[in-house]
C-alpha cells in the first residue's frame, strides 16, 4: 500500500477513488486545507493543568505515539499539540481536530471526546512502516462522532480462563479505534470467574474443572478467577480511555459452574454436578425459587459494586427448560404466578431480575431467547441467533445491540487455510464482516432509534489461549469500529483495505497477535491430483481475499530473491514448492509468504483440511487435539454427530498401500435436544473400527481396523492397507464405529505409498 507519509488530502465525497487517511474508522467529516506540520521527537503536548479529561487524553497520544510509532512526545504548558474543552460541542463522543501549520487542536465537551480525539491524532502520527521518523501531517480539519453508541467486543473468559493482564492490550485496541464497550462473559457452565466474596464457593468450587479425557485418566484441575480488586483496576484503566465494561452472569441457563458449587441454594433437582468440561448446552439451570432469587441477587450487588457500568447482562440464552418441566417446585411456582410455560417461568425470573437492577440504577440486558418470556420492553436485547431477535425486540420497543451468530461470531475460522487455528467452520471474512449493517431491515422506521449498536462476540470453546482470541478478533474487530462508528454511506471496503495496512503495523508494535488471513495468498490447484500425478505438472490459481498488493511467486524457491508477477493461473512440475506474497508498494509483504508443496508425496498426502463430510453429514468445527490445547495444531475439521469423512477423488491408481493416521479425542459436548442427530454404528469389535472403503462410502473395503481400548492407549495411532486393482481417482470413506459413549476419532493424515 502507498505510503501516506505527508500524503496531500484529495479527499473527494463519495468518491470510490478518494485518497485516504490512515484512520480506522473513518471519520465523520474530514475537510482539507493548505499547508503541513511536521512531528518530530521532542514535540510538545499541553492541556489545560486543571482539566484532568484533557491531561488523560494528552498522556494517551503520548503513549500511543510511543508505542505505534516510536517517537517521543513531550508534555509541557505548550506545545504543537493541544487539547482544549469546547463546550459548544455537541455529543457525548464528538470531537473535533484541527490541523494546520502551526499546530494540531482537540477539542471536545467530554473527557470521551477527547480521547477519541487523540485516538485520531495518533494515528494520523503513525501512517506507514518509517517506524521512529518523524511525520509530516497534512492540514485538515476533522469533524466527528459515532453512529451508534454501543460499539463493542465480547470477550468470553469463562470456558478457557484468561489472565487479567493479558485483557490490558484488548482494551487499548479497542480504544485506539473508538470501540466503546467490553462485554464480559464472566461465567458458563464450564467455568465462574468472578470473586463474590459472600459465596466464596463459587469460584473456590466452580472456578476449577477436570478436563475431558480421550481414554486415560484427566488431567489436573484447571481453570482461575479474578478477584474483585483485579476487575477494579481493569474497569478503572478501561475508563480511562472510553472503554465500559460489561459484566455478563448468565442465568437461568450455563449454570452448572454455580450449581456445583451452591446445589442446596440455587439447584432446581437437589443433585451436585461437577463443573462441566463439555461445550454446548447443558441441563443445570438456576431454580427460579426466593431463595435462588435472594442468592442471584446478592450475587448481582457485589457485581455492580465493581462494574458501575449501567447495563449488566444476565445471559438468558440456551436454557433447555428439562429440569424445570421435571421439578414439583418449579411447577408449584409457576401455578401460584398463574403461568403456563416454562418460558413465561424464566421471563417472570428476568423481569424480576430487571426491577432490581432498575432499583439500583442499572438496567438489564440479555440474550434475544429473553423474548420468549415477554419481558418488559425495560429489559435490552443481545440479538445472537440472527437478526430476527433484533427486529422483534426494537419493533416492541427494547433497546437492541446486534451480535448475529455467524457474521459477528469472531470464533469462526476466517478462512479455509491449513493453517487457522481451531474455531467454527462458519467462515466469516474480513470483507463478509465489514459488510453487515447494524440495521436490519424490518425494523419500523420510527423504531430505528432502538438499534444501539453493534458487538463482536469471541466465544472461546476452540480458543484457549490469548493469543489464539488475539488472532480470531483481530483484524476483524478494526471492521467492527468502522461499520459502529462511521457514516454508512462512506463505508468503502477497498479503502478500509488500503487504511488498515498502517492499523496492521500498530497490532504488530502493540504486540496483538492478528490474523493475516486476510492477506495472505492461497493456493487453488485446478483439476485432480491424479491428474498432476500422472502429467508431471499441475496448474496453480492464486488469490488473497482482501485484494492487497500484488501477487509475486517464485515456481521453485523464494519470493524475496527472484519473484514473477502473478496475473493468471500458472503450471509448474511436479517435484516443486511454490512460494507467493502478496507484496505492497514500499516493497513490503501484506502477510507471509505462503507455500505450494507439488511434491509427488504431497500429492499422495491429505490432511483434515483436505477432507470433506460423508453424505448425509456436515462438517461444523476445527477442534484441537485436547481441550486447551495451547498450540494451534494439530486440529481436525470434524462432525461431531457422526466421525466419517472422505478424501474426494483421492490419486488411488498411483498408490500401492495407504496408511491413517487417527487421533483419540475427547467426547465433551453437551447436546442437549440436538442429542438425537447422533448417527451410531454397529461395531463388530470391543472397541469398535476404522472401515476405509474405495468409491465412497458405500464402495468396496480397502481395510477394516480394530480400534484399541480407549483406557489403555495413546490417543494416536496409524494403520496400513495395501491398495489392490484400484485405477484413476475415487473417494475415500473413512468411517468409524466407536461407541457414542466413548470418545470420537479423526483422520489425521493420509499418506499413500506412491505405486513408482
Amino acid at each position: 500500500m502507498r505510503s501516506l507519509l505527508a500524503l496531500p488530502l484529495v479527499l473527494a465525497a463519495a468518491s470510490a477513488h478518494a485518497q485516504t487517511l490512515p484512520l480506522i474508522p473513518l471519520p465523520a467529516a474530514i475537510t482539507p486545507r493548505s499547508g503541513t506540520l511536521l512531528i518530530a521527537n521532542g514535540a510538545g503536548v499541553s492541556a489545560s493543568s486543571d482539566d484532568k479529561g484533557a491531561a488523560t487524553a494528552a498522556q494517551l497520544l503520548i503513549n500511543r505515539v510511543r508505542i505505534d510509532r516510536g517517537l517521543t512526545l513531550a508534555r509541557g504548558a505548550t506545545g504543537a499539540i493541544r487539547f482544549e474543552r469546547d463546550a459548544s460541542i455537541t455529543g457525548e463522543e464528538a470531537y473535533k481536530l484541527d490541523i494546520d501549520t502551526k499546530g494540531a487542536t482537540v477539542r471536545a465537551s467530554s473527557d470521551r471526546g477527547l480521547v477519541w480525539g487523540a485516538m485520531t491524532l495518533a494515528q494520523l502520527l503513525s501512517p506507514d512502516a518509517r517506524f521512529g521518523k518523524p511525520v509530516t501531517l497534512s492540514a485538515l480539519s476533522i469533524s466527528d462522532a459515532p453512529r451508534f453508541r454501543w460499539r463493542g467486543l465480547m470477550v468470553d473468559v469463562a470456558r478457557h480462563f484468561q489472565p487479567v493482564e493479558t485483557l490490558y492490550p484488548i482494551v487499548d485496541a479497542m480504544a485506539a479505534q473508538k470501540l466503546n464497550t467490553l462485554h464480559l462473559h464472566l461465567t458458563d457452565d464450564q467455568g465462574w470467574r468472578v470473586e463474590i466474596k459472600r459465596y466464596p464457593k463459587l469460584t473456590e468450587i466452580g472456578g476449577w474443572r477436570t478436563p475431558p479425557s480421550s481414554g486415560g485418566e484427566p488431567g489436573p484441575k484447571v481453570g482461575g478467577f479474578y478477584t474483585q480488586e483485579q476487575l477494579k483496576a481493569l474497569v478503572a484503566y478501561a475508563a480511562t480511555r472510553g472503554i465500559t465494561i460489561v459484566p455478563e452472569i448468565d442465568m437461568p441457563g450455563h449454570a452448572q459452574a454455580a450449581v456445583a458449587a451452591y446445589p442446596e441454594e440455587i439447584g432446581v433437582l437437589g443433585d451436585r454436578p461437577e463443573t462441566s468440561h463439555d461445550w454446548g448446552v447443558n441441563p443445570w439451570l438456576f431454580s427460579p425459587s426466593p431463595r435462588s432469587m435472594a442468592f442471584i441477587k446478592n450475587v448481582l450487588d457485589e457485581l455492580i459494586d465493581i462494574f458501575p457500568s449501567q447495563f449488566v447482562h444476565v445471559g438468558g440464552d440456551e436454557a433447555v427448560k428439562d429440569q424445570w418441566q421435571r421439578s414439583p417446585e418449579v411447577q408449584a411456582q409457576m401455578k401460584a404466578l398463574g403461568l403456563k410455560t416454562e418460558n413465561q417461568m424464566q421471563g417472570w425470573m428476568i423481569g424480576e431480575l430487571g426491577k432490581y437492577l432498575a432499583s439500583k440504577g442499572r438496567r438489564l440486558i440479555g440474550w434475544d431467547e429473553i423474548l420468549e418470556g415477554d419481558v418488559p420492553t425495560s429489559a435490552s436485547v443481545m440479538s445472537w441467533r440472527g437478526e430476527k431477535g433484533a427486529v422483534e425486540a426494537a419493533n416492541k420497543g427494547h433497546d437492541v445491540v446486534l451480535a448475529p451468530a455467524p457474521i459477528l461470531y469472531f470464533d469462526s475460522l476466517q478462512s479455509d487455510r491449513s493453517d487457522e487455528p481451531p474455531g467454527r467452520l462458519s467462515i466469516q471474512t474480513l470483507e463478509q464482516v465489514y459488510a453487515f449493517d447494524p440495521v436490519p431491515a424490518g425494523i419500523d422506521a420510527e423504531r430505528v432509534k432502538h438499534v444501539m449498536g453493534a458487538q463482536a462476540t469471541a466465544f472461546s470453546e476452540y480458543l484457549a489461549t490469548a493469543k489464539q482470541k488475539e488472532h480470531a478478533t483481530f483484524p476483524r474487530l478494526s471492521a467492527i469500529a468502522e461499520l459502529t462508528w462511521s457514516p454508512k454511506d462512506k463505508r468503502d471496503f477497498k479503502g478500509f483495505v488500503e487504511r488498515l495496512d498502517p492499523q496492521m503495523l500498530r497490532y504488530a508494535h502493540e504486540g496483538i497477535a492478528a490474523a493475516d488471513s486476510a492477506f495472505a495468498v492461497n493456493f487453488r490447484m485446478q483439476g485432480k491430483r491424479g491428474d498432476a500425478l500422472r502429467s508431471d505438472k499441475l496448474t496453480l490459481a492464486m488469490d488473497t481475499q482482501a485484494g492487497a498488493g500484488t501477487i509475486r511467486y517464485a515456481p521453485n524457491g523464494r519470493t524475496e530473491t527472484k519473484s514473477i508477477v502473478y496475473t493468471v493461473p500458472v503450471t509448474i512440475r511436479t517435484g516443486t514448492v511454490a512460494e507467493a506474497a502478496a507484496y505492497l508498494k514500499d516493497g513490503r509483504t501484506a502477510a507471509a509468504p505462503r507455500h505450494f508443496d507439488a511434491s509427488r508425496t504431497a500429492l499422495l498426502t491429505a490432511h483434515p483440511t483436505d477432507l470433506t463430510a460423508c453424505p448425509q453429514g456436515a462438517l461444523g468445527l476445527r477442534v484441537p487435539l485436547t481441550s486447551g490445547q495451547s498450540e494451534d495444531s494439530p486440529a481436525f475439521n470434524v462432525n461431531i454427530f457422526d466421525t466419517c469423512t472422505i478424501w474426494a477423488d483421492a490419486p488411488l491408481g498411483e498408490a500401492k498401500a495407504v496408511t491413517i493416521d487417527v487421533a483419540r479425542l475427547p467426547r465433551h459436548y453437551g447436546l442437549a435436544h440436538e442429542e438425537s442427530a447422533l448417527r451410531a454404528h454397529y461395531a463388530v469389535t470391543a472397541h469398535g473400527e476404522l472401515v476405509v472403503r474405495a468409491g465412497g462410502c458405500e464402495g468396496g473395503v480397502i481395510g477394516t481396523f480394530p480400534l484399541p481400548d480407549p483406557r489403555t492407549t495413546p490417543n494416536r495411532m496409524r494403520f496400513t492397507a495395501p491398495i489392490k486393482d484400484q485405477s484413476g481417482d475415487a473417494n475415500l470413506c473413512f468411517q468409524f464405529t466407536s461407541a457414542l459413549s466413548d470418545p470420537f476419532y479423526a483422520v489425521e493424515k493420509v499418506i499413500l505409498e506412491d505405486r513408482r
